[in-house]
């Protein structure tokens, strides 16, 4: 049984991609331009070697994915980061993500491998290199 916005499927899919990859570029901009700003008492300073690569990761693929270039890849990289990130600085302050303040990181990194799999979708850059895409992306 199709859920009642079944039909529109593959367009909640594009704006789950679209608004997921925005939101996880912001982080990069964060990081890097102080764009939006940190609350106070969170983030801001200097980036390490890792942190700079982390938020290499969420500019650029947080980029890629949202306007659907290259998606899978992006996805399936920021998943991988995601992963890493919860493991290295979430887990080790809980067993739980939403006591160990990890529930974004598990988000993402499950949200981000779904559209590694899936693909760009419908409204994207890829899919005007294919054509329209529709046809092509509308199977679940």
């Amino acid at each position: 049984m199709e859920g009642f916005l079944g039909r529109y499927s593959i367009y909640v899919y594009a704006i789950l991609r679209i608004v997921s990859g925005f939101v996880f570029m912001l982080h990069g901009t964060q990081k890097f331009f102080g764009y939006p700003p940190s609350p106070p008492g969170r983030g801001g300073g200097s980036l390490d070697a890792l942190m700079t690569v982390g938020a290499g990761i969420e500019l650029i693929g947080g980029l890629l994915i949202m306007i659907g270039l290259f998606a899978s890849i992006a996805a399936f990289i920021s998943s991988g980061m995601m992963a890493v990130a919860y493991f290295m600085a979430h887990q080790p302050q809980g067993l739980w993500p939403p006591t160990n303040g990890g529930d974004a990181a598990v988000l993402y990194c499950f949200i981000f491998l779904y559209i590694a799999a899936r693909g760009s979708g419908v409204w994207s850059v890829d899919s005007l290199f294919r054509g329209s895409g529709i046809q092509a992306n509308s199977a679940n």
